[in-house]
């Protein structure tokens, strides 16, 4: 068995090196100048014979903070979160916010109807009823099997 010296110090210059790497890696813009570590709202499609239905998690949002567009085939959300809390306790302060900006596209299964779209935002989840495009509802594709 080999004795190997323990030297405490380069453990923790190690440790060091790879926290910095961490916040370095958090720190960095990425081609459209946001970062790497940006909010992207969770999002659930349900598609049912007549219209799409999307849902998208944005919670601590108003609704004039959030800019919705549809095409034919996606949809995109952007948005600005800022938000923060302050608290005061034994004369202890407290205080956490959270700023930046989000995009979200999501291409949509089948073409929509763009005019006839309704949203609604309540208690931070964005709902969409994209009503599909006529010619999308009733078409039906023979397959030939050979």
């Amino acid at each position: 068995m080999a004795i190997i010296r323990w030297e405490p110090f380069r453990e923790v210059d190690t440790l060091q090196r790879q926290m910095n790497q961490l916040f370095d890696n958090l720190t960095k813009f990425d081609d459209f100048g946001f970062k790497d570590a940006t909010f992207m709202p969770a999002a659930e499609l349900h598609e049912t014979p007549e219209a799409i239905e999307l849902k998208l998690e944005i919670p601590g949002m108003d609704a004039k903070d959030l800019d919705v567009q549809v095409t034919a085939e996606s949809v995109v959300v952007t948005g600005e979160r800022k938000s923060e809390t302050k608290t005061e306790e034994k004369g202890v302060t407290r205080s956490e916010f959270r700023y930046g900006r989000f995009q979200r596209a999501i291409p949509l299964p089948t073409r929509v109807q763009t005019n006839d779209v309704q949203a609604e935002y309540k208690n931070g989840v964005l709902s969409l009823n994209l009503p599909k495009a006529e010619e999308e509802k009733h078409r039906v594709v023979k397959v030939n099997v050979n």
